[in-house]
């Protein structure tokens, strides 16, 4: 008998991390140094502080039982007193914050918490590949929102059709931006907010990176907005921030509405985080503020203008990012996405992602991630820097 996947398994489009890393695997097989800037998985340990504490809870008498899908309310009250401090919103920790086990699965989740089948869904492209992923599993129709350069990498919400409008459940935003890196005012989120609420709009803003930035101006919260929780919900994780993409646990903060229904739907799925690392995360946002964080913004700026330097030394455009530890660069006259990629693979031993996996609007760009220190950065840009392009 042969198995089939299902109809939804088969629309998604090529995962291509997959296919990158299975060439990798061989490149290390035959002996080469791969410098790996695929990845946005921080090559830094977890802050000690944090580690600490789940050592000390991992201790406590009833750690190891279930904990309800909302979370451990220390967290939430944690989570909230953060978004008081950092962006001075108050939230009802109790029904407007909900423990993620991160930030990816409760975007997954909350596609089928409230968007029905045949409904629209805005999507950014380039973007998050499962933010177009979840809408295809929850039977809706993905819309792009391009995202152009000459527009700072924001989409043009005007140019939306009508009749997409008003068809649209649910829309994703991404600032600060992976692939891009680009970052989003506070004005620029109110008028995508009163888009949203023009058009009975769900809006998803996905903050992933947000304390992830490079100078003096933190990026806003769009909660920080009047009337955002109206209808807009957002994502914060500890996964880059803090050095935790393994530990799997975030939060979302927002619409009561949109987290009861997001509620049920994990009730059903999973029964939230290890109540120990529940804790480790309530002592990061205790400490969002530490030196080890300021320390983390620095090392990733200098890593990040290393190799934008070297990149625009090499043909390729680049505009040095503000946030987030990603650099997104235009390849050199004569390639595309893929065959740049494919010649540092192939020549350079250096992994970045052809900008097609983000989207159609991808095309011709090149994302890296500097998530390896200081002097494999400067090998890994003088080795693309002493390619034939």
């Amino acid at each position: 008998m042969k198995i089939e996947p299902s109809d939804r398994v088969k629309a998604l489009p090529p995962y291509i991390f997959i296919e990158l890393a299975r060439r990798k695997r061989e490149l290390i097989v035959a002996g080469k140094d791969v410098i790996e800037l695929g990845i946005g998985d921080p090559d830094r340990p977890t802050h000690r502080f944090i580690v600490d504490r789940l050592i000390q809870a991992v201790e406590k008498p009833g750690a190891h039982r279930y904990t309800l899908q909302q979370g451990c309310p220390q967290y939430r009250e944690q989570a909230a007193a953060f978004f008081e401090q950092r962006y001075g919103v108050t939230l009802e920790p109790h029904v407007e914050i909900m423990t993620l086990i991160g930030s990816k699965e409760g975007i997954g989740h909350l596609a089928l918490a409230v968007v029905n089948a045949g409904q629209g869904v805005l999507v950014p492209n380039p973007g998050y590949p499962p933010y177009r992923a979840v809408t295809l599993f929850a039977g809706a129709v993905p819309h792009d929102l391009p995202l152009l350069a000459e527009r700072g990498w924001q989409p043009d919400l005007d140019a939306v059709p009508a009749d997409v409008a008003a068809n649209t459940r649910l829309m994703y935003l991404n600032y600060p931006n992976n692939p891009t890196g680009a970052c989003a005012s506070l004005e620029f989120l109110a008028r995508a907010l009163a888009f949203a609420k023009k058009h009975d709009i769900i809006l998803v803003h996905d903050a992933a990176y947000n304390e992830m930035y490079f100078g003096d101006e933190a990026p806003p919260s769009i909660l920080q907005l009047p009337g955002a929780k109206d209808n807009a919900v957002e994502f914060h994780s500890t996964s880059k921030t803090f050095n935790m993409t393994g530990w799997r646990i975030a939060f979302v903060a927002g619409n009561r509405d949109v987290l009861a229904a997001l509620g049920k739907i994990k009730a059903n799925y999973d029964s939230s985080a290890f109540a120990p690392i529940q804790e480790a995360a309530q002592a990061a946002y205790e400490g969002y503020d530490r030196p080890e964080l300021h320390e983390a913004r620095a090392m990733y700026a200098e890593r990040a203008a290393v190799m934008t330097t070297g990149l625009r030394e090499a043909g390729f455009e680049v505009t040095e990012p503000k946030a987030t530890f990603y650099v997104w660069a235009g390849v050199p006259s004569g390639y595309d996405s893929m065959s740049a990629v494919n010649k540092m693979l192939d020549e350079a031993h250096v992994v970045g992602v052809p900008g097609t996996a983000f989207g159609t609007q991808g095309a011709g760009y090149v994302r890296f991630a500097v998530t390896v220190d200081l002097n494999r950065t400067r090998e890994a840009t003088e080795r693309i820097r002493n390619l034939n392009w």
